[in-house]
């Protein structure tokens, strides 16, 4: 994976990823030395306070928030978060490419023609919200996950932004048939590195629709659907006696190490411990 970690003097973090084109990131360390003036940003953003207390201003609210705060900038906002006298705060923020939201949001059915759809109220304290963050930046952020989950991650994080700040009705249908081509798809690829774009193309729907609805149909979203796949694919592998480091590889996984904790996850015991029974 491709990945770009810019350093700079202060305790922070940016991150860019040519895989994901639409998404940069920064966290921040210590917010004490990194103060603002009010300025806004061409792109949507979205971050979460990991850390201590910060003001925030956004238009004409003014407001404290703390750990597991989430806060919410709208394209070409004026803004600005800050220390409260000297106190220790971090914080992690992602900037979204508008073009991109904008599509999302049509797929979602949130769009409004050729409008963004903007974003009110400017934070929350959302538990759900705040995990799914963190869970999208520690993903993106790890070069030992693979393109699909990275691109799953993002995905359901921007279905739970618009469902949970923004409740609307969805209409239903029944796409049941092209969910099937979807894990079809998987299952005849499941040893490949599949990325999202192409699970779509099999099953003829859009990315951000095939991500919120798959997981209601299968239980799971596509990349640990995939990931199921893998384990069962090794499972038959080691019953007939094939050697883990080469059924590893051969299933699709980086290396032995991230078999090892997949399998382990799913089934509770090693692949060596599943490859070796005892008699009773």
């Amino acid at each position: 994976m491709s990945k770009s970690t810019v350093a700079c003097p202060y305790p922070s973090t940016f991150w860019r990823d040519p895989a994901l084109p639409f998404l940069e990131a920064r966290e921040v360390r210590d917010g004490r030395r990194v103060c603002y003036a009010l300025h806004s940003h061409e792109t949507f953003s979205i971050g979460a306070v990991t850390g201590g207390r910060s003001t925030y201003r956004n238009g004409r609210a003014h407001e404290r928030v703390g750990r597991g705060s989430v806060v919410v900038m709208n394209p070409d906002a004026v803004h600005a978060c800050n220390p409260i006298d000297d106190e220790a705060w971090a914080y992690r923020m992602l900037f979204v490419d508008t073009v991109w939201l904008r599509e999302t949001q049509r797929e979602l059915g949130f769009g409004h023609g050729q409008d963004l759809h903007l974003f009110d109220p400017m934070s929350a304290d959302d538990p759900v919200l705040y995990r799914g963050f963190n869970r999208l930046y520690d993903v993106c952020t790890d070069a030992t996950r693979d393109r699909l989950e990275r691109e799953s991650v993002v995905q359901q994080f921007f279905i739970d932004v618009h469902e949970r700040l923004n409740p609307a009705p969805q209409p239903m249908r029944d796409d049941s048939h092209k969910l099937r081509r979807a894990a079809d798809f998987i299952r005849a690829h499941c040893t490949e590195a599949l990325t999202l774009a192409q699970i779509c193309a099999a099953a003829g729907l859009s990315a951000s629709y095939l991500t919120r609805v798959f997981r209601e149909q299968y239980g799971l979203t596509p990349h640990a659907f995939l990931m199921d796949q893998r384990i069962q694919y090794a499972r038959r592998r080691l019953r007939r006696g094939h050697a883990i480091a080469e059924v590893a590889l051969d299933a699709g996984f980086a290396d032995q190490a991230h078999f090892q904790r997949a399998f382990k996850q799913r089934l509770a015991t090693t692949p060596g411990h599943y490859r070796e029974p005892h008699a009773a």
